[in-house]
């Protein structure tokens, strides 16, 4: 099993690799990916930082956990592989991107194009087993992303963190808000949507203009 991450992300996790909770989280994980289908693929669980170093890093997005469906997840949050149907909550933040900047609906569901921008697609949890959603909760993953964020915070200034939902927005304690730039609602799932707690939340274009305020250059969403 290849766990394989950049240089840039390696060197500042080195140590956190080394925590006896992460040596055991990666057994579990490789047992489980061992005795059941699991998601993403072996290669991809680190994709959202192979995707996005950490000198490019503008926004960070925070999912729950890696959907899992059949040839969904491929390591960034919310998103899925070219040509696979948009899951509901992926609909609803293209149609408030459409709102929010008047951008064509996309084809595709693949959000690799906003990683190579700079954007940080985290789920929480890293992977999952097939059809048994939150399987790989409270195995170790939440404290490694708990880490990764507190990292970010430390090391880094002018970053957006888009907090969706009540799990995400735990999430923001470890963010320094003096440094950074947090924009929190309701999650983009049809049961938060359609209650009012995601259309018109304008996340987008709050986001461009606080980069573009920063000397930094906006994302191509």
């Amino acid at each position: 099993m290849n766990l394989k991450i950049t240089d840039s992300w390696r060197n500042l996790l080195q140590t956190e690799f080394e925590e006896p909770y992460f040596e055991e989280l990666i057994s579990y994980v490789k047992e489980e990916y061992a005795k059941n289908k699991c998601y993403p693929g072996p290669d991809q669980i680190f994709e959202a930082f192979n995707l996005c170093s950490f000198e490019d890093l503008k926004v960070v997005i925070i999912g729950q956990d890696p959907y899992h469906g059949e040839g969904q997840a491929h390591g960034l949050c919310f998103s899925v592989n070219d040509g696979i149907l948009h899951p509901p909550s992926l609909k609803n933040i293209f149609n408030e991107i459409e709102s929010d900047l008047s951008i064509p609906y996309p084809k595709s569901g693949n959000l690799e194009r906003w990683a190579k921008q700079g954007v940080l697609l985290l789920n929480a949890t890293l992977t999952v087993k097939s059809q048994n959603a939150g399987s790989h909760q409270n195995k170790g993953w939440e404290q490694f992303t708990d880490a990764v964020i507190s990292i970010i915070s430390e090391e880094k200034e002018h970053v957006v963190f888009l907090l969706w939902g009540g799990y995400a927005k735990k999430k923001g304690k470890k963010i320094d808000q003096k440094k950074h730039f947090l924009l929190t609602c309701g999650h983009p799932s049809p049961l938060s949507a359609n209650r009012g707690h995601w259309f018109g939340n304008k996340h987008f274009s709050k986001t461009n203009n606080y980069l573009k305020n920063n000397g930094l250059s906006v994302i191509k969403w």
